[in-house]
Order: structure tokens, then C-alpha cells, then sequence
């Protein structure tokens, strides 16, 4: 019972202080789940953020709920679930109850101009530390480098070229590479 407790707790305290989306929580819920209780490791990180970009639901929320069942099974999953969608829903509840011009508030207004600024920030750090931890191989940096080209020219040109396209040229271009290869490289042997 403990654990569950736990598991609501922390991720009710990531829900509850992160603005800005999954992408702004994964830093914090590496630091909390990955560092500080080593409930999962960073390579079961990595996979999570991975899985979890590609499936339905918002990624913080998969996150949560994979480090959940993993540590206490399917109540373990319902419990992080719960603790991350909890306080969001309880605030907007609130806020939609009490404030019906919520945004039109200037010193609202201005608070929100200050977290666009932290959640950019929240952001680039997951993005640096997912890299940085990234195995050193030549395949995965160069998908990587020419993925973020990409989206770069398609934003800066506004092309319409979907973000999922993207991802499946990237799966499609590792497949081809790995049945090219006939196996995978052995961890720390050498690069291909």
C-alpha cells in the first residue's frame, strides 16, 4: 500500500507543478523516477519516451502509467495514472468554476508569458540529457540530426509535412539499415 501512496504522490506533485506538457515533464519525472527512487532505469526511460511518443494518449500520462504497473502492477499503473491527472483536472475545474475570464486577467496573463519561457526550458533539458544518453552510434545520431533538420526547414518554410511522416521515414530507414545488417551491433562493440 505504501508504494501506491508513493506512486500517487510523485507523480500528483509532477502533475500538479509542470506546466506545459509531457515534454516539459519528462526531465522532472527522470529526476524523480529514474535518480532519485530508481523505480526505473534510463534506458527503460528512453523506451517509454520513445513507446509512449508513438501511442495514442499524452506522453507524460504513458510515462506515468508504464512506471506504475512496473513497479506495483496494474494498481500500481492506475495509482501514477490517477496522480498525474488529478491535480490538472482539479485546477482547470476550479479555474473554469470561479474565472470566467480566466486569461484576460493581466496578471494571469503575464504569469503565462513567464512559463512559456520555463517550459521551453523544461523542454530542451529533457531534450539534452535524452541525448546525452544516447548510445554512440552512428545510425541513431544521424537519424537524429537529419530528423531535427527537417522539422527545422519545414517549420522555418512552413511546409505541410506531417510530423509523423517524419518518424516513419526515420522507422523505416533503422529497419532497412538492421535487415541490410542481418543483426544488431553488440552493445559496445563497435559502430557500423
Amino acid at each position: 500500500m505504501n508504494i501506491l501512496l508513493d506512486l500517487f504522490l510523485t507523480f500528483a506533485k509532477i502533475g500538479l507543478f509542470t506546466f506545459g506538457g509531457g515534454y516539459a515533464m519528462l526531465s522532472i519525472i527522470e529526476n524523480n523516477c529514474v535518480e532519485r527512487k530508481q523505480w526505473i532505469t534510463h534506458d527503460e526511460m528512453m523506451n517509454i519516451t520513445v513507446i509512449a511518443e508513438s501511442t495514442p494518449g499524452p506522453i507524460a500520462i504513458n510515462c506515468a502509467t508504464f512506471t506504475g504497473y512496473k513497479k506495483a502492477g496494474f494498481i500500481g499503473a492506475l495509482a501514477a495514472t490517477l496522480g498525474i491527472i488529478v491535480p490538472s483536472f482539479v485546477i482547470i475545474y476550479l479555474i473554469s468554476i470561479f474565472l470566467d475570464n480566466f486569461l484576460e486577467l493581466t496578471i494571469i496573463a503575464n504569469a503565462f508569458k513567464g512559463i512559456k519561457i520555463a517550459v521551453g526550458l523544461l523542454i530542451l533539458d529533457a531534450a539534452f540529457t535524452m541525448i546525452g544518453k544516447m548510445q554512440k552510434k552512428r545510425l541513431p545520431r544521424t537519424i537524429m540530426i537529419c530528423s531535427c533538420l527537417a522539422m527545422l526547414c519545414i517549420n522555418i518554410f512552413a511546409w505541410n509535412f506531417s510530423s509523423i511522416s517524419l518518424m516513419l521515414i526515420a522507422a523505416a530507414v533503422s529497419l532497412t539499415v538492421f535487415i541490410l545488417n542481418g543483426k544488431p551491433a553488440p552493445k559496445g562493440g563497435a559502430e557500423k
